[in-house]
């Protein structure tokens, strides 16, 4: 019985592995998508809060900051990525003006209202456009 048990449980897991991966494929090429016609620059460690004009959430992979002068920066939490949601609100805690590689920003659920887990920022690439 165990046997059978642990067979049916490890198939299920292994039917459910393309499933799980496919997400973070999906935000791939959603962030190729919003970076198309972009170059990438030397990364930097923070951005300047006033700056900020939007964000945008690629599920499972990426924040997208765009700034007053057009360029996006495209962070990649160094954890929690995989709690990234479109749906989600950025709640970000700062002592100073601006958002750097060190700080931790919560999520809450749009439609729940409720918080849905964080981040914790990596480092912030621009995206200018191409000449």
């Amino acid at each position: 019985m165990r046997k059978a048990a642990s067979l049916f449980l490890g198939t299920l897991i292994l039917a459910a592995a393309p499933a799980m991966a496919s997400p973070s494929a999906d935000g791939e090429a959603k962030l190729a998508q919003v970076l198309e016609g972009r170059v990438a620059g030397a990364p930097v460690d923070c951005l300047t809060q006033r700056d900020i004009r939007s964000t945008r959430i690629i599920n499972r992979t990426a924040i997208v900051y765009e700034t007053s002068g057009g360029t996006l920066y495209v962070n990649r939490p160094e954890a929690g990525a995989q709690s990234l949601s479109h749906w989600d609100v950025l709640v970000t805690d700062t002592r100073s003006p601006r958002l750097c590689d060190i700080d931790v920003v919560h999520l809450y659920d749009s439609t729940a209202r409720m918080r849905n887990g964080f981040v914790s920022l990596g480092e912030f690439i621009p995206y200018r456009k191409a000449d």
